[in-house]
């Protein structure tokens, strides 16, 4: 059978099935290892943000929804890094519900090491590729991504 409906953009949707289908396979994995301390996609990822978001004003919420994930599932990651020693969370002054994130010392460490060995072996070969479209489509890219889950969420998809 055709895939018409596809058009002009079916490599565009079969580089992106197959990156997300190999992505998704180690997304909850914990395989990568920095001193002893296992950790996963899923987990580095709110890290990153995390650091992303020092010194901003990004609710937990603001930052699971960047993510793409549930606040509860937000909430399960954060608590194992906690455990972990990579994350400390600290009451709001005045606030017993609510509290901060911050990236510990040994956090910040494996985030390093990891952020040097992603670009190197998995980003470098992408970025080199993107170099040869101009940077002023790249927000467009951006917005075609988000557009083909429709937005934040997938609950469109679900009906």
């Amino acid at each position: 059978m055709k895939l018409e409906w596809m058009g002009e953009y079916r490599d565009v949707i079969d580089g992106l099935i197959h990156y997300c289908n190999i992505y998704a396979a180690a997304y909850k994995a914990e395989k990568m290892e920095y001193k002893g301390v296992f950790y996963s996609f899923a987990q580095i990822q709110v890290v990153e943000y995390i650091l992303e978001a020092e010194g901003k004003t990004e609710s937990l919420s603001a930052i699971a929804s960047r993510l793409g994930v549930s606040r509860s599932n937000f909430t399960k990651i954060v608590n194992r890094l906690i455990s972990k020693g990579l994350l400390e969370k600290s009451h709001l002054p005045g606030n017993r519900k609510n509290y901060s994130l911050s990236v510990t010392s040994l956090g910040r460490e494996l985030y390093d090491q990891y952020s040097k060995k992603i670009l190197l072996y998995h980003f470098s070969p992408m970025f080199k590729k993107l170099s040869e479209i101009p940077s002023e489509y790249y927000p467009c890219i951006h917005d075609a991504l988000y557009d083909a889950m429709g937005g934040d969420d997938c609950d469109e998809l679900e009906k």
